[in-house]
């Protein structure tokens, strides 16, 4: 018998059908929903307004991002240990103990874990909270055994053991137990012991060979210390002396040089010591016999200490007995290299031997054996932290990962999507969809798809000392004061305020009456950038004359000499007056010609308007109805699964923009608001404009018949036709359309071509 399928409800939210998840029964039935109706098919564990601890429970594999079938094992579990899951939509920190499903192993195990963190911390009620479960330490401080397999000194009454387990902790080191305290596990109690029997070892080894091994007795590691530090210098001392033995006029130069003698004479010896040290360690001797009294100033006190060890008896000595002393020292060498338990050597060789002699390594063990046989109440203990955690954020995870709704419902201030950052505050308006940014790089990638105004920002909080990349939404509003390097100030969904820059912009339209005003705006940036180009060019051109005609009047200081004087080119001034003048007898003719009828300017007008703005507000009508936030979720780790939809009406939820009320003051600073004069100035336009359509018609024939005003503007034709015979053209006088000679004229008159 096949199974029912689970009957889903279903919503429009974000202008999208999506998967309704209002109940319990539907958490239930997670794992029936197919894959393709899902939101989002991953996120990341890091980087969101969400309590990362709770995703770390989620995230079973550790590979920091959260995917559809762990998803699916957490609520699956939670449905298994609560007796009513409707529980888990109402996200609270706290669940009465008897909500626990008994008829679920885990879940009578979590009950049974409940009821004993509580008799711990010695309170008496019957619901459990994460407050309860937040401090572990606090769950253990009076238990002897928490299941950890660590054991401390509290872990027993026993003298003997509270001593041997210190002197673990002191010598092999020791581990954080739940209840807070220092104590060793089962490894560190057998590493302590095997220390123990190891330095033990290899005391007895030397023991067993003593005579070889300790040569010079309890001083035969002194002895060795001071032929080690004096080692190099006799030996050199010993080749000089084979040296000047073979060449005896080699033996001087061998020696101190009188030179370098002579160039301490005049310092302070005191402060000298390097040098002499650097002098042979004695004056050369062919017979290779080095006396101990006759030695370097600067290794006297070595020697003496050689002297005195090795050589008690002997005024001097030659390279043969010196190698032979250096080689009784070989078996001490060699034991000491194999030095085994050297972690317990601190603890004195008696005491290492008392631990080993009691035998106390057994008892130990049963004390961690004992703490263990608790491990599954005590993991049970962290299970109950686990599901408090997961109880009260896995529904709020849940809209985020499947519907949505948080998002398109942050327009009421109650809610905000997990990956909304915070606020910017920008330009007389405050942008509410802020994101967290990753990686700049994936950001440059995809971001130009999503056809969004995005604003990009350094962030830096001087309280927390750290910083952040956020990417804001600007989803309303004009954008022409917004530019890369401006400040701003950015709030956190905690309060906490950022500093904050400008480091790039997406440009994308913001609205329709943004589009619509677009081209204007780009032209008149234009003209301004022409103008002051040229301004500059200008200035510069001037600056450079001026200069010239300084230098040459700096030359020609002769007052006889001729001065240069501006002339005053009449013919010039005269042409633009003239051409001013005709310009705008022009427009008149244009005007007059245009006012029957009258509506023709407004009908010119609006056409001027429609093309010039109609395609940018178009344009932009088709982007806005489009804006997916997909894609910079995407850029930032996220794998979403359907689009997020930014439409004009959502957009202007998510940006808000200063409001003033209207006030009446006396402001000596203000521009006074001339209404004539703007009138004058939209006049001045209108006519500016009409004149270039009367040009274009006039002079192109832009209209055509079509145009209500084409006939006005026809004018006679003189059309000129050179005989055959050469003799002068006839002129011909082609009435215009309209008049009445046209009209005289019949059809019947005209004579057809043969």
């Amino acid at each position: 018998m096949a199974t029912e399928k689970y009957a889903w409800k279903y919503c429009s939210i974000g202008g999208m059908t999506r998967v309704s998840i209002k109940s319990g029964e539907d958490i239930r039935h997670l794992g029936e929903l197919d894959q393709k109706l899902w939101t989002v098919l991953s996120c990341p564990v890091a980087g969101l307004e969400f309590p990362e601890k709770t995703l770390k429970f989620i995230d079973s594999d550790n590979d920091g991002r959260i995917r559809v079938k762990e998803i699916v094992d957490t609520a699956n579990w939670l449905c298994s240990v609560l007796k009513d899951p409707d529980l888990l939509l109402q996200g609270s920190d706290s669940l009465d103990i008897s909500a626990f499903n008994q008829e679920d192993p885990q879940g009578k195990i979590l009950h049974d874990s409940a009821k004993h963190i509580l008799a711990n911390l010695g309170l008496e009620k019957d619901s459990i909270s994460r407050a309860d479960t937040a401090d572990s330490t606090a769950i253990f401080a009076g238990t002897r055994f928490n299941g950890d397999g660590i054991i401390t000194p509290a872990s027993t009454d026993d003298a003997e053991l509270k001593a041997t387990i210190e002197a673990i902790i002191a010598s092999v080191g020791g581990s954080a137990d739940r209840s807070g305290e220092n104590g060793v596990n089962a490894a560190q109690i057998e590493a302590f012991y095997g220390a123990c029997a190891d330095y033990i070892a290899w005391r007895d080894a030397a023991e067993a060979d003593k005579e070889n091994i300790f040569p010079y007795g309890e001083k035969t590691e002194e002895a060795l210390a001071a032929c080690e530090s004096v080692k190099a210098k006799v030996k050199d001392w010993f080749t000089r002396c084979t040296l000047a033995s073979y060449d005896e006029n080699s033996a001087a130069s061998l020696e101190m040089s009188t030179a370098k003698i002579s160039g301490l004479a005049d310092m302070d010896l005191s402060e000298c010591s390097d040098q002499i040290a650097a002098c042979p360690l004695a004056h050369i001797e062919k017979d290779g016999k080095l006396e101990f009294k006759k030695v370097n100033p600067a290794w006297k006190a070595a020697m003496e200490k050689v002297h005195g060890l090795l050589f008690p008896d002997k005024k001097s000595i030659d390279e043969a007995e010196w190698n032979e002393a250096l080689a009784r020292f070989d078996a001490y060498k060699a034991w000491k290299g194999s030095k085994k338990g050297a972690a317990v050597e601190g603890l004195g060789e008696e005491a290492v031997r008392g631990w080993l002699k009691a035998g106390r390594k057994a008892d130990l063990d049963a004390l961690v054996a004992e703490d263990l046989a608790l491990e599954a109440e005590a993991k049970a203990i962290d299970n109950v932290d686990k599901f408090l955690w997961l109880f009260r954020d896995f529904y709020t995870l849940l809209k985020n990962y499947v519907t949505m709704p948080d998002f398109y419902d942050s327009w009421k201030g109650e809610t905000k999507a997990i990956f909304q950052a915070g606020t910017l505050y920008i330009d007389q308006r405050s942008l509410d969809l802020c994101i967290k940014v990753a990686d700049m790089g994936k950001q440059a990638e995809v971001v130009a798809s999503s056809g969004m105004y995005l604003i990009y920002c350094n962030c830096t909080s001087k309280v927390k000392g750290q910083t952040m990349t956020i990417a804001a939404a600007l989803t309303d509003g004009e954008v022409d004061n917004l530019r890369v390097g401006q400040n701003a100030v950015f709030y956190d969904r905690n309060g906490l305020d950022w500093d904050a820059v400008v480091t790039k912009i997406v440009d994308n339209p913001t609205s329709i009456r943004q589009a619509f005003w677009s081209p204007y705006r780009k032209l008149a940036n234009t003209i301004q950038d022409r103008i002051s180009k040229k301004a500059a060019e200008k200035e510069s051109k001037v600056n450079a004359g001026l200069t010239e005609k300084a230098n040459n009047a700096q030359l020609n200081t002769d007052p006889k000499l001729e001065t240069i004087k501006s002339t005053f080119d009449i013919a010039k001034f005269a042409g633009i007056f003239a051409a001013i003048g005709m310009g705008v007898g022009f427009i008149g003719s244009a005007i007059a010609k245009l006012i029957v009828p009258w509506y023709n300017i407004f009908i010119c007008f609006f056409v001027l308007v429609l093309v010039i703005s109609g395609p940018s507000m178009f344009m932009a009508w088709l982007k806005l109805r489009k804006r997916n936030l997909g894609p910079v979720l995407n850029a930032n780790g996220w794998a979403i699964n359907s689009r997020l939809l930014v439409n004009i009406k959502f957009g202007a939820t998510l940006t808000h923009l200063a409001k003033y009320p209207k006030i009446v003051m006396n402001d000596p600073f203000a521009e006074k608001d001339n209404k004539g004069k703007k009138a004058i100035a939209w006049i001045v336009a209108i006519l500016l404009v009409l004149g270039g359509l009367f040009a274009g018609h006039y002079f192109k024939g832009w209209f055509g018949k079509w145009n209500p005003i084409s006939d006005k503007f026809k004018t006679e034709a003189v059309v000129t036709e050179a005989p055959a015979d050469g003799t002068e053209a006839a002129e011909a006088t082609v009435p215009a359309e309209g008049t009445a000679e046209a009209e005289a004229q019949s059809p019947a008159e005209t004579v057809p071509a043969e």
